[in-house]
């Protein structure tokens, strides 16, 4: 067993690159945080909306600005002494290489299948060593029994894997916090082994 201070001592040196700020990326970067991951690289190009709030770790005064930004202040008004990086921009293989470099785990909370197919198929490429955690159907409540994680080398894909988001199922703050927290947990399973 390990105690709080030899957690985050464990932790301190880690790098965390997490693509996409929104539902799944703000709160798995929150969660993070909270336990004293040393670095987090984060990127997104979008800014918030207000229909964003309902799941997204920001606040009504951060309306129009852009998520990688106001994560960061965030994560800053949790703990000032880890390390962000916010990068306002679209991902796409040549610039996940050159961002995610010297990340220890790279984590995908993007909203649209062909984004994730891309990171996914970039990383598994550029990055074979590394380990990558998706979120995979996280649409709608309740269902808890059907979340879980499923790995494949070194991918590790959270969620119910069969809801998609859409207008008549959307993604709503409690079952996109569970899949978001199971991703966190995962990341520090990796990064801290998985004795408890």
């Amino acid at each position: 067993m390990m105690n709080y201070r030899q957690i985050k001592l464990g932790l301190k040196n880690k790098c965390v690159c997490i693509a996409g700020c929104g539902g799944l990326g703000s709160n798995i970067a929150v969660a993070l945080a909270r336990v004293g991951v040393g670095k987090l690289i984060i990127a997104d190009f979008d800014k918030i909306e207000k229909d964003n709030l309902n799941r997204q770790y920001f606040f009504l005064d951060q309306i129009g600005s852009y998520k990688a930004t106001a994560l960061k202040e965030n994560i800053y008004r949790i703990d000032q002494s880890i390390e962000v990086e916010a990068h306002i921009v679209k991902l796409a293989p040549t610039n996940i290489t050159e961002l995610f470099e010297c990340g220890d785990i790279i984590v995908e909370a993007f909203d649209k299948a062909e984004m994730k197919e891309m990171i996914v198929e970039t990383v598994l490429s550029e990055f074979p060593a590394k380990p990558i955690v998706c979120g995979a159907g996280l649409a709608g409540w309740g269902g808890n029994e059907l979340i879980n994680v499923e790995r494949y080398d070194n991918l590790y894909i959270v969620g119910d894997h069969i809801s998609e988001t859409s207008e008549d199922d959307p993604p709503i703050a409690p079952r996109v916090g569970i899949v978001a927290n199971m991703m966190a947990n995962v990341v520090l399973e990796l990064l801290l082994g998985k004795d408890k």
